[in-house]
Formats: structure tokens, sequence, C-alpha cells
């Protein structure tokens, strides 16, 4: 398998957003399976598409897509919960 340094389409800013991304995908990932199990499910239900060989700018749209819609998901989720417990708190 060749490394991605050899691969002269690719050049070090490229590889430098490519690798950040990678890393907050699974910072992202890694959260939700640790404290937010039940959306794991999730996880396999969503798509991703991130390499593509010859257009690097479609792999980073896709790695950035997925990100974003990792965080869309925790996020929404979080506030989901957070005004459900906020609703069950004042309702008393």
């Amino acid at each position: 398998m060749e490394n991605s340094t050899n691969d002269p389409t690719k050049s070090k800013a490229y590889e430098d957003v490519e690798r950040d991304l990678n890393l907050k995908i699974i910072e992202v990932t890694n959260r939700i399976k640790d404290h937010y199990p039940q959306l794991t499910t999730f996880l396999d239900e969503m798509p991703i598409a991130v390499t593509d060989d010859k257009n690097v700018e479609i792999t980073l749209r896709n790695l950035r897509s997925y990100y974003d819609s990792l965080n869309t998901m925790l996020n929404k989720y979080i506030s989901e919960q957070s005004d459900i417990s906020y609703n069950r708190f004042n309702s008393h």
C-alpha cells in the first residue's frame, strides 16, 4: 500500500487538513461511543465515502461533511436530552 506522503497529488497542507479532520471524526465517534452509546446504531447508518484519489477536494469535502453530520447528530441529541431533563425538572 502506498503511503500518502509519496502521493504527488497531495500537498503537505492537504495532508494536515485531512489528518485534522480524521482526528476530529475519531474524537466525536469516541465521545459518542463512550458517553452516548444509544447513538452508536446511527454511526453505522451514516454514509461515508471519503476517498477519491483523483480529486483530493472531494475527499476533504466528504470528510468535512461526515464530521459535520456527526457533530450535528451529537449536539442535537444533547440538546434534546437537556430539554427533556429541563422539562421534567420544571414540571413538578
